[in-house]
């Protein structure tokens, strides 16, 4: 593989206990990284670090802006220096604004903007230390908004807007900040939204490419080349590079094309269980 050495380097990924961010993990190990693993489930998270030669977990709230800040000393104590960081955590819950619980809702949009933010604060100074790499995990949902997703859809274009605006200011630092798109990878996330009444429904009417459920490997070897690379755009699915060119277009046919939103918007508001949405 071509590209910037990672032997030896320190990656750390937030999200880290399952799906995208634990097997991203495994494959920058795989790569030569030494990676530090940051979530809330400290069970699987040192399941996961038991795997992995040269890593190290640590629990944490991303959303906790002290403890985050803790957690930075304690990796930069442990690894000595910080290369990359994978922001990656996130909440993926859904349903009509009318009806979705204000605290669920609020949740996704802290997590997933508020948190990508605190995480890459708490450890900029590092980065600049090590003129380093931020990849910031964001979705196609950052490009193309979708009914019951307004929630993810703000936040994921909030980390995308973010990324691209810290990009110019880190520059001169010698930061290079990336941003990964995805679309429905085979995840807990996925699969838990694939549950909530009305939110599965909906990602059922989607057409063509929309849709699909893509497998987890490809998609993470894919960002592992991107921080690799240290590449500004990381696709994990070949057919979204083409996708901030019609941006613009899209939205609106795609609203129109998902049918019986009443229905969808009667079943969220019926069926709906207690909890979040698992994490990726």
């Amino acid at each position: 593989m071509s590209g910037r050495d990672l032997t030896g380097s320190v990656v750390v990924v937030t999200g880290a206990a399952r799906g995208i961010g634990a097997e991203l993990s495994r494959v920058l190990t795989g790569r030569g990284a030494r990676v530090a693993l940051l979530g809330l489930e400290p069970a699987e998270l040192a399941a996961v670090a038991a795997d992995l030669p040269g890593s190290a977990a640590f629990e944490v709230d991303v959303t906790d802006r002290a403890a985050l800040e803790r957690v930075a000393a304690d990796v930069l104590a442990h690894f000595g220096r910080v290369d990359t960081v994978v922001a990656n955590a996130g909440l993926g819950d859904g349903g009509p604004l009318l009806v979705m619980d204000a605290g669920a809702y609020d949740r996704v949009i802290e997590v997933n903007l508020l948190g990508s933010v605190r995480t890459v604060r708490a450890f900029l100074p590092a980065l600049v230390a090590s003129r380093g790499y931020v990849l910031q995990v964001a979705s196609l949902a950052a490009i193309m908004p979708v009914p019951l997703m307004s929630a993810y859809c703000a936040s994921k274009s909030g980390v995308e807007a973010f990324a691209h605006a810290l990009r110019g200011e880190v520059r001169h630092h010698g930061v290079d900040v990336g941003v990964a798109y995805l679309s429905w990878t085979d995840t807990d996330m996925v699969r838990a939204a694939d549950a909530r009444p009305g939110l599965g429904e909906m990602r059922a009417r989607l057409p063509w490419v929309f849709g699909r459920t893509y497998p987890l490997g490809p998609a993470v070897q894919r960002l592992a080349d991107g921080v690799q690379h240290r590449r500004p755009h990381v696709y994990a699915q070949g057919w979204l590079r083409v996708m901030p060119l019609v941006r613009g277009v899209l939205p609106g046919p795609l609203a129109r094309a998902v049918r019986g939103l009443p229905a969808l918007e009667a079943a969220s508001a019926a069926g709906r269980p207690a909890g979040p949405v698992t994490t990726r």
